[in-house]
């Protein structure tokens, strides 16, 4: 692969974030976790510092001049957050802690509000553990079923062709991975919306690995909900966001009680605030959203179409060159990939794979990906995963690559 754009962009944006300048274990830190967490800019770091040497105060209840600065910079970044999933307004966004807060939010207010004993759910096989434990426990607390639309093979494809047969007027909830985080798969999502929307169903959308990488329209794919999380996107942790289409946040019910979420309190009850507010309990995370809304200004000022072609060439080059070593399983769709790539070496352990390239400096994962029951179906423990940003470069796939090699013929079956 030549060092074209691809290598331009990886070397043109690492400058501007500190962490990759330095050394692991005596070698150049090469890191390919990008799926589990993103690293952040200078610009996240510096705005996050700013806030708290010079606004830092309790939002919306405060008439002093910090708590007025504090709130119109964490109300400025719900306007921004909006515009960065293309919502109607800043009203259909709520701040949660990530993903993982989001979807249980949901589950746990449609569990209140629309369940009942007999209804479904459904989701799939390729599910991370937030967007399938949550239904879990809600099934066991409502008695509705909770069904699999199954992953098909070891490519990563949802078995469609079974969609109609299992999406039925009885499911009342369809929630789905945007792109799985183990496989790399790039669902279909607007198609699968519309199905969900035809049969009556509330559709949920597990954004976490494709906000940061590509354009996501939330008014073009028409779903009811998405979930994603600022730490995969350059943002800090602790802090993410769920949209809820237009006056769906006015019908469900509170997920937490406390204070800001009220309008008023008394020994006999309380009125609550309007969405989104009704959903946000307690002392909110005004840091961490200011971190996201300069996050989201340093993904834009890329251009997610211009990073979703830099990883993606990535993913197909760490692929392409990867199946050849032998006795190698790969995972994901062999064309059309996110930029991650999941691989197994006969007679390695994944923790053990990532161990050996972290001595080299190089930060794999390895593991089930919390999605142990789709490591079940396909017949491996775990993975070795390679996951790619923007500030990645050709040259470090082929260090990686290099590493691998020599640990395969050291370790391996093959070797």
């Amino acid at each position: 692969m030549t060092n074209t754009s691809t290598g331009l962009l990886g070397s043109r944006t690492r400058k501007d974030f500190p962490i990759l300048d330095q050394k692991i274990n005596g070698h150049p830190l090469i890191y390919l976790d990008n799926a589990a967490t993103s690293q952040k800019p200078r610009t996240v770091v510096e705005a996050i510092k700013s806030y708290y040497e010079h606004d830092n105060a309790n939002v919306h209840r405060g008439i002093h001049e910090l708590s007025n600065r504090a709130t119109l910079a964490y109300e400025s970044a719900r306007e921004r957050t909006a515009r960065f999933v293309n919502a109607r307004s800043a009203r259909e966004i709520v701040f949660t802690r990530g993903t993982t807060e989001s979807i249980n939010l949901v589950a746990s207010c449609l569990a209140e509000s629309i369940l009942k004993p007999g209804d479904k759910v459904l989701i799939t096989e390729m599910e991370h553990h937030s967007n399938m434990v949550p239904w879990q426990l809600i099934a066991q607390r409502t008695g509705a079923e909770l069904l699999y639309l199954p992953v098909e093979d070891r490519e990563g494809n949802l078995a469609l062709d079974r969609l109609d047969g299992m999406l039925t007027s009885d499911v009342k909830i369809f929630s789905c991975v945007h792109i799985s985080n183990s496989l790399g798969t790039v669902n279909p999502v607007k198609d699968l919306c519309a199905k969900a929307r035809s049969v009556g169903a509330i559709s949920i959308i597990d954004g976490a690995q494709s906000v940061g990488h590509q354009p996501v329209d939330v008014q073009d794919i028409d779903c009811d909900f998405l979930a994603f999380s600022g730490h995969k996107i350059c943002g800090p942790t602790g802090i993410g966001a769920l949209y809820a289409k237009g006056d769906l946040l006015d019908e469900l019910p509170p997920y937490h009680g406390g204070g800001e979420m009220i309008a008023e309190v008394d020994f006999s009850g309380s009125v609550y605030k309007d969405p989104p507010h009704k959903f946000e309990a307690g002392t909110v995370n005004m840091a961490g959203a200011v971190g996201l809304a300069a996050a989201m200004d340093y993904v834009d000022s890329i251009g997610r179409e211009v990073i979703w072609e830099h990883d993606a060439k990535l993913a197909d080059y760490f692929y392409r060159e990867i199946s050849r070593f032998p006795g190698t399983l790969l995972f994901g769709p062999k064309e059309k990939r996110a930029g991650l790539v999941s691989f197994f070496m006969e007679g390695i352990h994944s923790h053990d794979i990532v161990t050996l390239a972290d001595q080299k400096g190089v930060a794999l994962r390895g593991g089930h990906h919390c999605t142990q029951p789709l490591m079940k179906k396909l017949g491996v423990s775990g993975t070795a995963r390679a996951s790619f940003y923007f500030y990645n470069h050709v040259d470090e796939i082929d260090r990686c690559l290099e590493i691998l090699e020599r640990i395969q013929k050291r370790f391996g079956d093959h070797g």
